[in-house]
C-alpha cells in the first residue's frame, strides 16, 4: 500500500515536472497573420512545437499597442519573442537604421539570399549591439525590394521635385527622400490611405505584396523600381529570458529561426511576384518603371548624404556597419 501510494507520488510529480519545462512564449510583430511577419512567426511555431513541449503564443499587429508598446512589454519580459523593422527601432538603436541607408542591400533574389544567409553585417555585427539594449537578435530578414508608388512618373531626381512622398517615421527615410528631391512626409501607416486619396500625399513606398494587398496601386498607379531598398525586419528575443534557458533550448529557438528565415527568404521572393502579378492583372492603368542603371546612378550619387548623416548619428560603429554591409553586397554578387 505505501509502495503504491509512493509510486502515485513519485508519478504525480514527474508529471508537475513534465508541465513546469513545458513554456508557453508570447511573440509580437507588426503585421496580419498573412504578411511576411505572420508567416515566419507561424513557421517559428511550427518549428518550436514540433520539437518541443513549449507552445508559442502569436500577437499580431494592434493587439498589445503599439510598437513602441510591444518592445517596452518585450524588453520588461512580459513577451518573449518581438519581430520589429528598424523603421521602429531606429530611434533606440541608431545602428539598426543602417538598413534604411539607400543602395547598401542587393535587389536580385539570389543575391539577397547570399546577402542575408551568409553576410556579417547581418548575422555578426548586430548580436552584441542589440544586446545592449536587452535583445538577443536571432534573424533578420527582409519582406521584399521597396517600391515607390506615385500619381506621376519619375526617373530623375528633378522629376521626383516637389512630390509629397509619405514615409515612416524615421528621420533617416525622411532625409532618404529629401535627398532624392522629393518633399517627404512621415505619417503613420494608418493614416496614408486617406492622405493619398485627399492628395495629401502624392505617393508612398513600399514592397508590393503591401501595394497590391491594400490597393495602393489603384490610389498612385506609377510604380518605380528605383532599387534602393529592402524592407527589412528584425526577430528579437528578450535577453534575460534567453540566458535562463537551458542549451538545449537555446539551440531550439536558433535552429527554428533559422528555419523560418529560410523559409521566408524564399516565400518573399514568392509573394513579391505575385504580388506585381495581381496588380498587372487587376489595374490596366498601372505604369511599371524599372530603372536603368544610368538613372539609379543619380539616386545612388545623391544617397551619399544620407549615409553621412546616417554615420553621424550611429557613430564609428554605424560607419563599420555600412562599411561591411557593402562588402556583402559585393560578395553576394561574385
Amino acid at each position: 500500500m505505501k509502495q503504491t501510494t509512493k509510486l502515485i507520488a513519485i508519478t504525480a510529480l514527474l508529471g508537475l515536472a513534465g508541465t513546469a519545462q513545458a513554456d508557453n512564449w508570447k511573440y509580437v510583430h507588426e503585421e496580419g497573420a498573412d504578411d511576411p511577419q505572420g508567416l515566419y512567426a507561424a513557421k517559428f511555431k511550427e518549428e518550436i512545437e514540433a520539437n518541443s513541449d513549449h507552445t508559442i503564443q502569436i500577437y499580431p499587429v494592434g493587439t498589445l499597442g503599439e510598437s513602441a508598446d510591444a518592445m517596452e512589454q518585450t524588453q520588461a519580459g512580459l513577451l518573449q519573442f518581438i519581430d520589429q523593422s528598424p523603421g521602429f527601432t531606429g530611434a533606440m538603436i541608431p545602428e539598426a537604421e543602417a538598413f534604411l541607408v539607400p543602395y547598401v542591400q542587393p535587389t536580385d533574389p539570389v543575391e539577397v539570399r547570399t546577402y542575408f544567409k551568409e553576410g556579417k553585417a547581418v548575422n555578426e555585427m548586430f548580436h552584441e549591439i542589440y544586446r545592449e539594449h536587452g535583445l538577443e537578435l536571432l534573424a533578420i530578414f527582409p519582406e521584399g525590394e521597396q517600391v515607390v508608388t506615385t500619381k506621376e512618373e519619375f526617373r530623375t531626381p528633378e522629376e521626383l521635385e516637389g512630390m509629397k512622398i509619405r514615409t515612416m517615421t524615421s528621420p533617416l527615410l525622411l532625409e532618404t527622400y529629401e535627398s532624392f528631391g522629393a518633399s517627404p512626409i512621415a505619417l503613420p501607416w494608418g493614416e496614408l490611405i486617406g492622405a493619398l486619396k485627399t492628395n495629401m500625399v502624392d505617393g508612398q513606398e513600399n514592397p508590393t505584396i503591401w501595394i497590391e494587398a491594400y490597393g495602393l496601386d489603384d490610389l498612385a498607379p506609377v510604380l518605380t523600381y528605383t532599387g534602393h531598398a529592402q524592407y527589412t525586419t528584425a526577430v528579437m528575443a528578450n535577453a534575460d529570458f534567453y540566458d535562463g534557458l537551458s542549451a538545449e533550448d537555446q539551440q531550439l529557438i536558433q535552429d527554428a529561426a533559422n528555419a523560418a528565415q529560410d523559409y521566408i527568404l524564399d516565400l518573399a521572393v514568392e509573394l513579391d511576384a505575385k504580388g506585381l502579378a495581381k496588380i498587372k492583372e487587376t489595374n490596366p492603368d498601372v505604369v511599371i518603371n524599372r530603372l536603368t542603371d544610368e538613372e539609379r546612378a543619380a539616386f545612388e550619387e545623391r544617397a551619399a548624404a544620407v549615409e553621412e548623416a546616417f554615420i553621424e548619428r550611429a557613430g564609428e560603429r554605424g560607419k563599420a556597419i555600412i562599411e561591411q554591409m557593402k562588402k556583402d553586397i559585393e560578395a553576394a554578387r561574385s
